[in-house]
């Protein structure tokens, strides 16, 4: 019996990142004014940023149905499969509900993940769980291991611009006018399912060292298991400056010349239309208390 592991495009997994996990990401709908798209499918990341900069009017994303969670279940269940099943945070999409609403005609054999993440944390527990699915565990040793590790799963980012937390209602136009005048660089991470910022830093340099900062803080990057950095927009520039400015988190486990050994994802649209271009962000396990 295999395991298939489904995720959501929330994670930021791309269709070919998924054909070498060997593992299905269900695509959220993502809709500019009348037009609809597929994210990831028929919306490239690229072609994603270019219509957020091109619109006044945030797009809005939409959750995945039980009839969608249900007929990949089924494919599933049907080809011998047992499922574990990896959804966006319930604190900001009902993704998870659908997910569980569809399980309940596969008792035993599907098992629904509410990884609390979304983003690049969220592609570091499936990820994880790739790795316990080829290290042979079970699903439902997958299942309860990642129920543990997730709770040690963090991310943390820095938006450039605070125009589109203005664009959707997230901050008042006087607060991003303000703060705009200032240079502020909100920091944010996800807590408890929902998005959570930690400070404002006036300046990129000062905002890749709070990043810095509040990782050492949550105890450090564990590099047993899996890490990623991301970015929105169409440059990495900004990243890549992050990457070596930071290079003290690395010392002894990976050379940050070696950009190479990095897992760097293209941040799409669940973050990135309240990001906007230029944000950066780190996801990983924090180590474990001896």
């Amino acid at each position: 019996m295999s395991i298939r592991i489904i995720t959501d495009s929330a994670s930021d997994i791309s269709q070919e990142l998924a054909r070498e996990w060997n593992i299905t990401v269900l695509p959220l709908k993502v809709r500019f004014g009348e037009e609809e798209f597929l994210d990831g499918v028929t919306l490239s990341v690229r072609k994603f940023y270019e219509r957020l900069i091109e619109t006044d009017e945030i797009p809005k994303t939409s959750q995945i149905t039980p009839f969608v969670y249900g007929d990949e279940f089924a494919k599933a269940v049907k080809a011998g499969d047992q499922v574990i099943c990896f959804c966006l945070s319930s604190g900001v999409s009902g993704s998870y509900q659908s997910a569980c609403m569809a399980a309940q005609e596969f008792e035993g054999q599907v098992f629904v993940v509410d990884t609390k993440q979304f983003c690049i944390s969220e592609l570091i527990i499936v990820e994880r769980a790739v790795q316990m699915r080829d290290e042979g565990m079970t699903a439902k040793e997958i299942f309860d291991a990642i129920l543990e590790e997730q709770k040690e799963a963090h991310v943390l980012a820095i938006f450039n611009t605070l125009e589109y937390l203005k664009l959707g209602g997230r901050i008042s136009a006087a607060a991003a006018f303000a703060g705009g005048l200032l240079s502020l660089k909100p920091v944010l991470t996800i807590e408890e399912g929902v998005v959570k910022i930690l400070g404002k830093a006036r300046g990129s340099r000062n905002g890749s060292n709070m990043l810095t900062e509040f990782t050492e803080k949550l105890g450090g990057i564990d590099f047993d298991r899996p890490f990623c950095f991301g970015y929105t927009g169409f440059s990495d520039e900004m990243l890549m400056k992050y990457i070596h400015d930071s290079a003290r988190l690395y010392e002894g486990k990976v050379d940050p010349n070696e950009i190479g050994k990095f897992r760097i994802a293209k941040v799409g649209a669940t973050i990135g239309t309240y990001a906007g271009p230029g944000a950066i962000a780190v996801a990983f396990f924090s180590k474990k208390s001896v």
